[in-house]
């Protein structure tokens, strides 16, 4: 629950964040007219991001019925998750100083070209924080007793990140969002390293990697299964009472490099100001 928490917490807040940037530019510009396009392409973005995670689900569960076929797919989509968490922490903290003026000038160009691309664009902006969410949420929760706790924390992340959005909006609460990326990052990682070990079991279970026996350590019967920090170590970071040597290289091999280059000094200069992308007129 703490680690699907942190997803939605995490990628919830981005939509929020960029969907607060668009409504913000439409009420300063004089077009609030346009606000009901953005809510369409919000809310049609985040529609389709539902059914994404339904169509995942679905085929593991009754598409495939072969037990090898279910969990190659596993596997794949496992690795496909670790994949976007990974662009996605490098590129926020990348664009996150420049993405408010990329958004505003890529709105102001589709208030010229009328209200659909108002809604293409804030659609655009939020699907693909909800595919990601979609597809990293299955991968979380692989293997997991499913209870409804995990979705529960989703959404109570999501929940947390519209609330926080909106006090940030609306009031003069303000978040550092460096010092918040840069901790949500940090236990990302930690759980997309969780998620590509479980990836490389289900390859293991499907027989296209070998070593399904070559276990690299097995404490379980030291570990209490049942304890509060076992349950928070299995359910964040898949860290299980017993794993394969291949399990143990593939985590080890992305946590240790990625955190380095994801905790390391930029070494950026300040970038220059941006102009100001001129507001067009409303029209009559």
């Amino acid at each position: 629950m703490l680690a699907t928490y942190l997803i939605g917490l995490r990628e919830g807040l981005e939509a929020t964040l960029v969907v607060s940037i668009l409504i913000a530019f439409l009420v300063k510009a004089g077009h609030k007219d346009r606000l009901p396009q953005v809510w369409a392409g919000a809310g049609l973005a985040v529609a389709l991001s539902v059914l994404f995670g339904w169509l995942l689900s679905y085929t593991s569960t009754t598409l495939l019925r072969d037990y090898d076929q279910r969990e190659l797919f596993e596997a794949i989509t496992s690795i496909l998750a670790v994949v976007f968490v990974t662009w996605m922490i490098f590129w926020m903290r990348r664009a996150a100083r420049s993405i408010a003026g990329d958004l505003r000038g890529k709105l102001a160009d589709a208030l010229q070209v009328g209200s659909i691309a108002v809604a293409v664009m804030a659609f655009l902006a939020v699907v693909r924080e909800g595919l990601e969410t979609s597809l990293i949420f299955y991968s979380a929760v692989q293997g997991a007793d499913i209870n409804g706790g995990p979705l529960y924390a989703l959404l109570g992340g999501i929940a947390s990140a519209i609330l926080i959005g909106f006090l940030m909006y609306a009031t003069a609460i303000r978040i550092n969002l460096t010092v918040f990326f840069t901790i949500t990052g940090t236990l990302l990682i930690l759980v997309a390293a969780g998620i590509l070990k479980y990836g490389v079991h289900d390859l293991q279970e499907s027989g296209v990697l070998p070593g399904l026996n070559s276990l690299a350590y097995d404490i379980s019967t030291t570990l209490d299964p049942s304890a509060w920090y076992t349950a928070l170590l299995t359910g964040m970071f898949n860290v299980t009472p017993a794993a394969t040597v291949l399990e143990v290289a593939a985590w080890v091999l992305y946590a240790v490099p990625v955190l380095v280059l994801f905790l390391r000094p930029s070494g950026r200069k300040k970038p220059a100001e941006r102009k100001q992308t001129p507001v067009p007129a409303p029209q009559p």
